[in-house]
């Protein structure tokens, strides 16, 4: 060992490698928060087939430097019906060759800028009010970071060259490739970041510490590595959660499994690439990684279908997808006989409508439970709900552009205003799941009583929902009437519960922050109340 001692191998490695995940992170964060919605956008829209899904993947996985991250916001599309397993599939796929531009980065050596890229990224963040310049010194921050904590932990590994158990440890590494394999694997579920794993990868291969045939095996090993964090995000998620972490296992295993079998003819590949474009160190690892991760994806590319089955007869049970897709919007009627499209305009409007009662439900069963199993699937049932507003608001706006007789004139408008607040009632069972979390993280309790007030609001206000979307069914005139009796009632709920909850705070029962939780999640009941009647009023136009 000589005179390095211990301390100084593993202290700048370990602080190093925490740099650099956090640089990772960081970096991810900010390009996320400036790209935001619009990375959903991107894998709803270009992944009408597995092909564009692959190009989505990776350009989605560049964007915020995970590929886990890519695959928990496509569980979360296979979730909402955005995206059928088959897309996902080619998402997932593409996610892992994106990863691979972190390696081709690391590969650029720029370490020696490190520092004063931290320095760009920290004016950005604190000399600046506006919130994108803000985003943008986050991604710098974290960028500069990513290289100062690579450089330390290459410092740290410097002298690993003249320890020899560490040597014969590679030997055996290029002997026995699967015991790569396994290294990488293990490091990669630990600090749960393939890039990590990578960049230590190449910082010890620019170290002339482990070479090229020892260092592969670790490559295939970390992409069975990252796989466990999509597995874990999937434990408690929906089936098809499961199913597309299984398919990312799946696909990664057989990558691995491939590639150690060619393992040989793919060594001799990547050196002869490092002689020809001359690369560095760094960089072969890169190339190395690249095209392990491409050549996967182009070999299983044709058997998505088969992966699907897969996968499908592996995780078993029903999908509960909500179906986002319109059913009832079909263009053609609007030509043809505006009427009929009126009719399948309020068709769809029912669906939303019930998708609304479902996401109620949900929201019940969260601010019993505090499961976050039922407001992943309200809020699905809410973005569900704002997708179909504008796909039937755009629906309606064609129809209104043709000549409608009188009745189906005022029926329109009706829906167009039934629509609006089915909308509303969305958002306002979004609040309540929003007041219901910040109960969970500011650790707020509410008492039984108040919790006993709480459900028999709850339970009342998804009666009248559900009573107001049958009444605009049948356009029933005493359903109608039911329905805005109940709303009278919810409201004279409110009132009671707000003096009960004062009483409650006199007595010293409850507190504030709890009261306001309270009052407001009632407040907002009543509110869907109000919009429930707003349909009933509408239904009474009618005649």
């Amino acid at each position: 060992m000589g005179d390095v001692s211990v301390q100084e191998m593993i202290f700048p490695f370990i602080g190093g490698l925490g740099i650099f995940l956090f640089g990772i992170k960081y970096m991810g964060d900010g390009l996320q928060k400036s790209a935001g919605d619009k990375l959903r956008e991107i894998l709803d829209r270009f992944t009408t087939n597995p092909f564009m899904g692959v190009l989505a993947g990776i350009v989605v996985t560049v964007l915020i430097q995970t590929s886990t991250g890519t695959t928990v916001l496509t569980i979360g599309l296979v979730n909402a019906g955005f995206m059928t397993l088959r897309q996902a599939i080619g998402v997932i796929m593409g996610a892992n060759i994106g990863t691979t531009v972190t390696a081709f980065i690391i590969g650029i050596d720029i370490s020696a800028y490190a520092l004063p890229i931290i320095a760009v990224g920290t004016l950005l963040l604190f000399f600046f009010k506006n919130n994108r310049i803000n985003y943008l010194g986050q991604v710098f921050f974290g960028f500069g970071a990513l290289f100062y904590g690579l450089e330390l932990m290459g410092e740290g590994m410097k002298p690993l060259r003249t320890l020899d158990t560490f040597q014969e440890l590679t030997v055996s590494m290029s002997e026995i490739p699967l015991l790569g394999v396994l290294v990488g694997t293990i490091f990669t579920v630990i600090v749960q970041s393939s890039s990590a794993t990578i960049g230590i990868l190449q910082s010890l291969h620019a170290e002339g510490a482990i070479e090229l045939a020892a260092a592969l095996p670790v490559l295939f090993g970390d992409n069975i590595g990252t796989t466990i964090t999509a597995v874990i995000a999937a434990i408690g998620a929906s089936v098809a959660a499961k199913r597309a972490a299984a398919t990312h296992v799946i696909f990664n295993l057989v990558g691995a499994t491939l590639f150690l079998i060619l393992l040989p003819p793919f060594t001799s590949l990547i050196s002869w690439m490092q002689e020809v474009l001359a690369l560095e160190p760094k960089m072969t690892i890169a190339f190395a990684h690249g095209t392990f991760n491409i050549t996967n994806t182009i070999i299983q590319f044709p058997f998505i279908a088969l992966l699907a089955v897969l996968v499908t007869k592996i995780v078993p049970g029903e999908d509960q997808v909500i179906d986002y897709k319109p059913k009832h919007l079909d263009p053609i009627f609007i030509a043809q006989s505006p009427s009929v499209a009126i009719n399948q305009a309020k068709q769809e409007t029912l669906r939303m409508g019930e998708l609304a009662v479902q996401g109620l439900q949900e929201t019940r069963d969260y601010v019993n439970t505090n499961s976050g199993k039922h407001s992943e699937m309200a809020y699905q049932f809410e973005h569900a709900i704002n997708d179909l507003d504008k796909k039937i608001t755009n629906y309606l706006v064609q129809i209104s552009s043709t000549s409608i007789t009188e009745a189906d004139s005022t029926l329109h408008s009706s829906i167009v205003n039934i629509v609006r607040d089915i909308e509303r009632i969305g958002d306002h069972f979004e609040n309540v799941l929003e007041l219901n979390e910040y109960k969970l993280t500011n650790k707020v309790i509410i008492t039984e009583d108040a919790m006993q007030d709480l459900n028999e609001m709850l339970d009342l206000t998804i009666s009248t929902v559900s009573q107001a979307l049958e009444a605009f069914e049948k356009m029933d005139d005493e359903l109608a009437d039911a329905v805005m009796a109940k709303e009278n009632e919810i409201d004279n709920m409110e009132k009671v519960y707000r003096k009960n909850h004062i009483l409650r705070l006199n007595k010293g029962i409850c507190n504030g922050t709890a009261g306001i939780v309270f009052v407001d999640m009632i407040s907002n009941l009543e509110r869907i109340g109000d919009h429930a009647s707003n349909v009933a009023q509408e239904v009474k136009n009618n005649h």
